[in-house]
């Protein structure tokens, strides 16, 4: 009984992580200065515009370690 009850507390906690990814990263996406650029396929024009674009949020590669065990870009 005590195992099954550590498994899906295991498993709210699995979704739970997973739903908390998927709203940070839709943040992210949402409100990237590129994504109101309609010419982003293409380089900036100048310096100001590179820095305009570049001044979004910047996601964390983890390190081999916890690649390892499957952990996400956060």
């Amino acid at each position: 009984m005590t195992r099954q009850i550590t498994a899906l507390a295991r498993q709210v906690a699995r979704i739970l992580a997973e739903c908390n990814y998927a709203t940070r990263r839709m943040t992210i996406l949402k409100t990237a200065p590129d994504a109101y650029v309609t010419t982003r396929d293409k380089a900036p024009g100048d310096y100001a515009e590179f820095l305009f674009r570049s001044s979004g949020a910047l996601t964390r590669e983890p390190d081999a370690r916890h690649r390892a065990l499957g952990q996400l870009v956060g």
